[in-house]
């Protein structure tokens, strides 16, 4: 005979296990550290679930030729298998330092296992400790509503290209910060030495 367990509700509650069964369950999925090893499965992720047109977004423009913040890069793996990702870019929110967060992106055949909400939580646990005060992004909103991000926030803010305003969203760290935040949100980090040319400037070259 077979037994089929929840292993989310098993987690939860181990008195549900069987006498004979170990308790300890072990999660296949790993949240860590960004490295340069990871780079090549990450294009390959993005381009994947968003395809080319993810150049040719508004927030591209602020990390286009650019680093991202140090230590605010997150992977999820399964097994060797790199099956999310996320970043952070230091960005100007209208005179604030702030970050800008994305794209994040999940491996289709694992979007049921909640690996964007680990993403989510490891990435603003992450940016809170090392003593950021604001994070923007632009997102789905009934999604990112449920960590904190909130429109209303960048009121009085602007992306450098058009954009659908009930999807900028930003997420306080610190309560108040962004209140006096207005203007263009312009990029602040560190230039990639080895710039990546725009899909727009591809496309013209060809």
């Amino acid at each position: 005979m077979t037994l089929m367990f929840d292993v989310r509700a098993l987690r939860a509650a181990p008195h549900l296990l069987p006498p004979q069964t170990n308790a300890r369950i072990a999660d296949p999925i790993r949240v860590r550290d960004e490295t340069a090893r990871d780079v090549a499965a990450r294009e390959r992720l993005l381009d994947a679930a968003m395809g080319p047109q993810r150049f040719e977004k508004s927030s591209e423009r602020l990390r286009e030729g650019r680093l991202a913040a140090q230590g605010l890069s997150v992977v999820a793996t399964h097994g060797d298998t790199l099956v999310g990702t996320v970043r952070l870019w230091h960005v100007d929110a209208g005179g604030v330092p702030a970050l800008l967060l994305g794209p994040l992106a999940v491996d289709s055949a694992h979007r049921a296992h909640g690996i964007g909400g680990r993403l989510m939580d490891a990435a603003i646990a992450r940016a809170k400790a090392d003593g950021h005060k604001a994070i923007l992004l632009v997102g789905d909103a009934p999604y990112y509503q449920r960590f904190g991000f909130d429109a209303a926030l960048t009121g009085k803010l602007d992306m450098p290209g058009p954009t659908d305003r009930a999807r900028f969203l930003a997420l306080e760290l610190e309560q108040g910060v962004l209140a006096g935040a207005k203007g263009k949100v312009r990029p602040t980090g560190a230039l990639h030495m080895r710039r990546r040319p725009s899909a727009r400037k591809a496309r013209r070259a060809a």
